[in-house]
C-alpha cells in the first residue's frame, strides 16, 4: 500500500498480481476498447441495484479501464478522470472510460479480492480522502471482483452514486452473483459460446 504523509492514510494497495492480470486480460481480448455486451452488462447493473452509475472495470499497472460503462445520460467522455479533466467530464456530463489507478475503490477490491460495500464513503476515513469523493463527488460504491477459473482477478464491478446509499446484504449478494455471472460470461466467450 502506499502511504500519505499529509493524511496519515493507507492510500490505493500494491498490486502485486497486475502484470498477471494484464497478460491474462490480452488473452481474453479485455481491457483495451470497449465493449457493447460489457456496457449492455453495467446497464443491467444500474438497473438491478437502481445506481446511477456502473462500471466494468479492468485493471492494469497504471489505471483503470471501464470496458462497461453506465452512465444516467448514457455520455462517455475521452478524457482521463483526474483533476482538470473530472471537471470537465462533471461539466460537460460525461464520463471517461479511464481513471487513475489512486483513484476510486475498485483497485482495493481487486488485491484484496473481496467485495466492498461502502454505503457513505465519508463514513470511512480510509476511503473517504479518496480523490473520488471532492473531484466527481461519490458518495457511495458497490463492487465485486471479477475472478476466472485461472485465479486471476481480472477487474471488478462496481456501481456508485453521488448520494449516501443503503446498500445493505442484499447489496452484497446481488453485486457478488452479478460478478459470478459476468466470470461466466467471460468463460463461454473464451471457450467460443459467444
Amino acid at each position: 500500500m502506499t502511504y500519505d504523509p499529509t493524511r496519515h492514510l493507507l492510500l490505493t494497495p500494491v498490486d502485486r498480481e497486475a502484470p498477471l492480470r494484464v497478460r491474462r486480460l490480452r488473452e481474453l481480448g479485455l481491457g483495451e476498447r470497449p465493449d457493447p455486451a460489457l456496457d449492455a452488462f453495467a446497464a443491467r447493473l444500474a438497473q438491478v441495484t437502481g445506481a446511477p452509475y456502473s462500471m466494468v472495470n479492468f485493471i492494469d499497472e497504471n489505471r483503470q479501464f471501464f470496458a462497461g460503462l453506465h452512465t444516467p445520460d448514457g455520455t462517455h467522455a475521452r478524457q482521463d478522470l483526474k483533476s482538470t479533466a473530472a471537471a470537465t467530464a462533471a461539466a460537460t456530463g460525461g464520463v471517461s472510460r479511464f481513471m487513475a489507478r489512486d483513484h476510486g475503490y475498485c483497485p482495493h477490491v481487486v488485491v484484496r479480492r473481496k467485495a466492498l460495500v461502502l454505503e457513505d464513503v465519508c463514513d470511512y476515513p480510509r476511503f473517504a480522502g479518496n480523490p473520488v469523493v471532492d473531484e466527481i463527488g461519490i458518495r457511495s460504491y458497490l463492487g465485486a471482483p471479477l475472478i476466472d477459473r485461472t485465479g486471476t482477478a481480472l477487474g471488478t464491478i462496481c456501481v456508485v452514486d453521488t448520494e449516501p446509499r443503503p446498500w445493505g446484504r442484499a447489496g452484497l449478494e446481488t453485486i457478488k452473483s452479478l460478478a459470478a455471472e459476468l466470470v461466466e460470461q467471460i468463460h463461454r466467450r473464451e471457450d467460443g459460446g459467444l
